[in-house]
């Protein structure tokens, strides 16, 4: 019998909570009725502003629609078999919801700073894409550390596909850019911190 150890559990638990979630709010109301996501936990930063930070995590397992939900599903089962093996289970776990708090604290950020200069757009969203992104970014340093490899994905396939996901990005009007683009610089920084190589002869 494969010993738990190496299964990616870690993986398959988040995007178990993540469906789960999703089918909670599909048989409650509609994932994707704007109004009743933000009334389960989407991101809003007022919202978050007026002391509702539970939506900093909560709206990283939330997803407007099967089509949003299955698609980041796919890319979280790709990308976290690769951060699963390389940052070890109890990591990985802390690197991942470090990586949704973390680019939904940017996008508070980044409200607070148009704020200075003029009227942000406040929107609703949700997500685990930035997350997502994180692990990308945090895929990205880790095969720099390991001399442009890591089993078989180098750095410049790592980067294209960056590349790629981001410019695919901006070609959607519905797509959270801002999340993307500071998943994976949130990601790469966090990698920097948590991620440790392991020592071969």
């Amino acid at each position: 019998m494969e010993n738990w150890k190496d299964k990616d559990v870690v993986t398959w638990g988040i995007m178990l909570v993540n469906i789960v979630y999703f089918l909670y709010l599909d048989l409650t109301g509609s994932s994707e009725d704007v109004a009743f996501m933000m009334r389960h936990g989407a991101m809003f930063v007022p919202a978050v502003l007026d002391g509702e930070y539970f939506r900093l995590l909560i709206a990283v397992f939330m997803h407007f629609g099967i089509q949003h939900l299955v698609n980041n599903m796919l890319i979280l089962f790709i990308f976290g078999n690769f951060m699963e093996k390389a940052m070890g289970k109890w990591r990985y776990l802390l690197f991942y919801l470090a990586c949704g708090v973390g680019v939904n604290l940017v996008q508070v950020g980044w409200y607070l700073l148009e704020n200075r200069f003029r009227n942000p757009e406040v929107i609703v969203s949700a997500g685990a894409s930035g997350a997502i992104f994180g692990i990308a970014g945090g895929l990205l340093y880790i095969i720099l550390r390991n001399r442009g490899r890591l089993e078989n994905l180098k750095t410049r396939q790592m980067a294209l596909m960056i590349i790629i996901s981001l410019y695919l990005g901006f070609r959607s009007a519905e797509t959270n850019n801002l999340a993307h683009i500071a998943g994976v610089v949130v990601g790469f920084i966090m990698a920097i911190f948590i991620y440790r190589k392991p020592e071969h002869p």
